[in-house]
């Protein structure tokens, strides 16, 4: 006997938990194609101490990061 598909699956408490889980991890780009354009140097202990900006520590530059994966991905 095949399995009966819906159309949308059944959203119990789990399936929401884990649904927000995921939509969080994607919000702060922990999913997905992974490129960040911020040069690796940013990472390093000298660019900490020089204040450099990366995605996890800098909200401003963040947006300015995910904005351009937004407009590569809409040229492609």
């Amino acid at each position: 006997m095949a399995e009966r598909k819906t159309s949308q699956p059944p959203q119990d408490a789990a399936q929401k938990e884990v649904q927000k889980a995921v939509d969080k991890a994607e919000e702060r780009g922990f999913l997905g194609v992974e490129v960040d354009p911020t040069p690796d140097s940013h990472y390093t202990v000298a660019g900490v101490l020089e204040g450099k900006p990366t995605p996890e520590t800098d909200a401003g530059h963040a947006r300015e990061v995910r904005q351009q994966l937004d407009d590569a991905a809409r040229k492609s």
